[in-house]
Formats: C-alpha cells, structure tokens, sequence
C-alpha cells in the first residue's frame, strides 16, 4: 500500500443562504464520491446532505450569512463524514412527536437519523455543526 492510499480525502465549500444553493450541494458531495469511488452509499449521503443543508437553510444560517458543506473520507477504515457548518443559533433535535400526514416539514432528522449510521451535533462560535457519518467499503 503506498503513502497516498492511506490519506484521508476532504472537500469543503460554502454556499449562500438561498434556495438554489441545495442542488448545487448535492453535485457537490456527488462529485466527491465518484472520485473517491464511493457511490454504494452516494443515495443515503445524498438524502443526507439535501436534509441538513436544508435545515441550515431554513433554521440555521442568519439573512446575508452562507453555510459551509464539508465531506471527508477516511479512507483506512471507509467511513464518510458529511458535516453542515452553520452561524445560527438555536438547538438541533428531531421531533418528539412525528410529524403528522398532512405536516409540510419535520422528518429531516428523522431520516438522517434511519439512514446513517451516526448524526449528531456540535457547537461553533458562532452557529454549530451538524454532521452524520456512513461506514463504506471501498473497490
């Protein structure tokens, strides 16, 4: 195994507080992961992305502020770390109570939370990071 095997890889990009900027996050993590040739999971860190950029969006991030998107591989053990850096304040958590048939929102976490294998949440100064992660196995 050679030195540029055993490297980590990262991306990172910043995106502006605006309805658009969710598609162009998901070519984003979706170039990452075929170049890393990643994409058994690319559905679930898609899902993924589109939901915690969203919530940045809509809970996170202050009028004339941006989010950043960071994806990174590790790839001794395989596993993808997706993170969402937002500068709002405000808590992180899914609904206590699910949402109902006719609610508009509520299930972003709720999915994250079913399809990765790991989310949480940590503090910034100033906003937070929501991350979630997914184990992979590599070509």
């Amino acid at each position: 195994m050679n030195e540029t095997s055993q490297l980590s890889y990262f991306r990172a990009a910043f995106y502006c507080r605006e309805r658009r900027s969710i598609p162009v996050v998901r070519k984003f993590a979706r170039k990452a992961l075929v170049e890393w040739e990643c994409e058994q999971r690319a559905d679930d860190v898609l899902l993924c992305v589109t939901e915690l950029a969203t919530n940045a969006l809509r809970h996170g991030v202050p009028p004339g502020r941006g989010f950043k998107v960071h994806i990174h591989l590790e790839r001794v053990d395989g596993t993808i770390r997706l993170e969402v850096h937002d500068s709002g304040d405000g808590e992180v958590c899914p609904a206590e109570v699910p949402p109902g048939p006719e609610d508009e929102g509520g299930r972003g976490l709720l999915l994250v939370a079913a399809v990765a294998d790991a989310w949480g949440v940590k503090e910034r100064n100033p906003g937070k990071i929501v991350w979630c992660e997914f184990s992979v196995v590599r070509n």
